[in-house]
């Protein structure tokens, strides 16, 4: 049995955490409700304290409670905020200040709200400091707007919550580890102004990135073209070539882990011009040739003990077919598998859905943020840590 606080915030999703605590309790678990003062113009204190099997914490100090786990679905905009710069005007915002277990947070808020700059930000501040959020979901808001902002549905959250608390209460497994990681989409040059590239935006990657550094791993990111900010306290090599990713990547190709995110492009003009080429009215036919496959000779010089992850973003089962193919042919450990026909994840997209492929077996990540997705992948790499 742990100890979960669940922490409720104002918001009509309030009602959602009365499922995600009876999942909790049903479960076994002592789960002590935490709520602000506007989760209670939605949802009573005494309808959380009767699902919980327990009244209201009636000490002084309930925000110092030892705890496995802090859960807050939802997490509304303001707490967010108030979160993100540590103010504690609350139970649970001081609860989440003198907290040292692990905290996984559900957003739910209007989706004009959440792309907010200053909501994005806040939640930048957060993700650094090591709080986990699950969704927010697409579909139809409250207020009847479509986009994201909904909070995702208890029996996720409480299946996250599971893991959480099945995981060692401080695993360190990534801590002083030297990690690599690549990120983005190729440019390769076609004359001084155009390019040959791809739609990858460098997101998953620098998920990644961010994630083990949370972890307390030496993180360095070989960023081709991202399009997001890159994480604090992570060491960034700029690569915007084909040739560049394979020269930076190979120069630190003996790090204990090195994940392969980036769409490195397959070829590239064989014969690029050093100023641009005019428009006319013929046509341009361009000779292409292959770049060299990094991923390949990583696997070659890969030592015991390392980690070498790669990607394949590829299409439906045949491409699930090539994936597997490629885990037996480049020497990793570790292939992620997501399929970019769909629009709804992927390329430039928030969210993925995955198939981790190892010796071991295989694993479906479902659809979640890239946020997500990036802890199954280091979960995954901690096991194989382990398993060496």
């Amino acid at each position: 049995m742990a100890r979960v606080l669940l922490g409720v915030t104002g918001g009509i999703a309030a009602y959602k955490a009365c499922e995600l605590l009876r999942l909790l309790v049903r479960d076994g678990h002592d789960v002590t409700p935490l709520l602000t003062p506007d989760a209670e113009r939605f949802v009573t204190a005494h309808t959380f304290e009767a699902l919980a099997r327990q009244e209201a914490a009636r000490d002084l100090y309930p925000h110092l409670a030892d705890a496995d786990l802090l859960v807050i679905a939802p997490l509304s905009a303001n707490t967010l905020a108030k979160l993100a710069h540590g103010l504690a005007d609350s139970v649970l915002t001081q609860a989440a200040l003198a907290v040292r277990a692990p905290v996984l947070a559900a957003p739910a808020m209007n989706v004009r709200m959440w792309e907010h700059p200053a909501t994005q930000a806040n939640v930048v501040l957060l993700r650094e400091r090591g709080v986990e959020l699950i969704g927010p979901e697409e579909g139809e808001l409250a207020e009847g707007e479509h986009g994201a902002g909904r909070m995702s549905e208890p029996d996720a959250i409480f299946d996250r919550c599971l893991e959480l608390l099945s995981q060692p209460r401080a695993s360190t497994r990534l801590r002083g580890k030297r990690v690599l990681v690549s990120a983005g989409g190729t440019r390769e040059p076609l004359d001084s102004v155009r390019f040959l590239g791809n739609r990858s935006s460098g997101k998953m990657g620098v998920a990644v990135a961010r994630e083990a550094r949370r972890r307390g791993a030496e993180v360095t990111l070989v960023a081709a073209n991202v399009a997001v900010a890159v994480p604090a306290g992570v060491e960034t090599v700029e690569a915007p070539t084909a040739a560049d990713v394979a020269r930076e990547v190979l120069a630190r190709g003996d790090a204990d882990v090195v994940v392969m995110a980036a769409a490195v492009a397959d070829y590239r003009p064989a014969e690029p011009t050093a100023t641009k080429r005019p428009k006319d009215t013929g046509t341009w036919t361009v000779a292409l040739e292959p770049t060299d496959d990094v991923l390949a000779e990583l696997g070659r010089r890969r030592r015991n003990g390392q980690v070498l992850v790669g990607f394949a973003a590829d299409e439906g089962e045949r491409g699930l077919e090539r994936a597997r193919t490629k885990l037996t042919n480049k020497g990793g450990n570790l292939f992620v598998y997501n399929d970019v026909s769909r629009t709804d994840i992927g390329f430039e997209s928030d969210w993925n859905e995955l198939v981790l492929l190892s010796a071991a077996g295989e694993r479906a990540v479902s659809r979640r943020s890239k946020e997500e997705c990036a802890v199954a992948i280091l979960d995954e790499v901690e096991t194989l840590l382990e398993g060496d």
